[in-house]
């Protein structure tokens, strides 16, 4: 929270891209471009953020200072413009995901793809290597605070200081939601006053999901994390407040080879904030910078 809201997003000089999907609809990249063979990185936000985000900016300008390529993605309805189709975005949405990643195929050929997402971005990650395995471009990802248990996660929303993060989500959502409506009028009606109800009431049914409990069953990363195929650093802090460290899949993840976890005693929720200045983002950068050295 204080880093938002202290502190002011670097003002990056992105270019940005609008990208056509298969049912007819847009995306809204902003691109740092790097005129070298380094990797290309793919950065998601997190639920109701966007590539102007401070978390997402400040990573953005530390891994292009080392000379790579960065692609931050927007998803649907979350940048300048709202979509054109009845769909949003979830935690477990991935077919705009490989839209992107074909795009940057074609854009960046013979280049390396990594990514990382901020926590509903890292779930969607997840998501994507469960359903695509060793079929897909990412070489290697960072997770940073994933919500693992979604369900959990939701519901641990509506108590102590967490419950003015989920009035914001709501009112965010419901006006994202009513300016569409404008757009497609029988969008379904939200009634309730939680992240769960807009899940069940919204969401779900729009997604193609039964039921919130639907959703969260079938995207939650907890019941999949051992099926992850590929290279992942997970950065997760044992006081996070929104995605409790409890509901970690401590132990699947450690029997699985291909994720190396780093957890902290601090940082909160994607925030990280203290001495040396930008260690989140010193420590992503570092990461993908000695995963190439590697040979990998």
């Amino acid at each position: 929270m204080l880093c938002s809201l202290l502190f002011r997003a670097p003002d990056l000089n992105t270019e940005r891209v609008l990208i056509d999907t298969p049912d007819d609809d847009f995306l809204e990249l902003d691109i740092l471009d790097s005129d070298n063979d380094k990797p290309v990185v793919v950065l998601l936000h997190g639920l109701e953020g966007h590539s102007k985000r401070y978390y997402i900016a400040k990573l953005a300008q530390e891994i292009h200072r080392r000379g790579n390529s960065v692609v931050m993605v927007n998803f649907r309805g979350c940048g300048d413009r709202i979509n054109r189709q009845r769909r949003f975005y979830h935690s477990g949405e991935t077919e705009d995901l490989e839209t992107v990643l074909k795009w940057v195929e074609t854009n960046y050929p013979n280049r390396r793809i990594y990514s990382a997402g901020f926590s509903l971005g890292a779930s969607v990650l997840f998501n994507f290597l469960k359903k695509h395995g060793k079929n897909q471009p990412l070489v290697t990802m960072v997770a940073i605070s994933t919500p693992f248990e979604l369900k959990k996660g939701c519901i641990n929303l509506n108590s102590g200081i967490n419950k003015m993060y989920s009035k914001r989500f709501i009112l965010m959502l419901v006006d994202k939601l009513e300016r569409k409506r404008k757009l497609i009028p029988d969008l379904p009606k939200f009634t309730g006053s939680t992240l769960y109800d807009f899940d069940d009431q919204v969401t779900a049914p729009i997604h193609g999901f039964s039921s919130a409990d639907d959703y969260y069953e079938r995207c939650s990363s907890y019941f999949f994390i051992d099926k992850i195929l590929t290279d992942t650093l997970v950065i997760h802090s044992k006081e996070d407040p929104m995605t409790p460290f409890k509901w970690t899949p401590t132990d699947a993840i450690r029997k699985n080879p291909k994720i190396y976890p780093l957890y902290t005693e601090k940082g909160g929720h994607v925030g990280f904030w203290g001495k040396p200045k930008g260690w989140l983002n010193k420590t992503v950068a570092d990461y993908f910078e000695n995963y190439r050295s590697n040979g990998v």
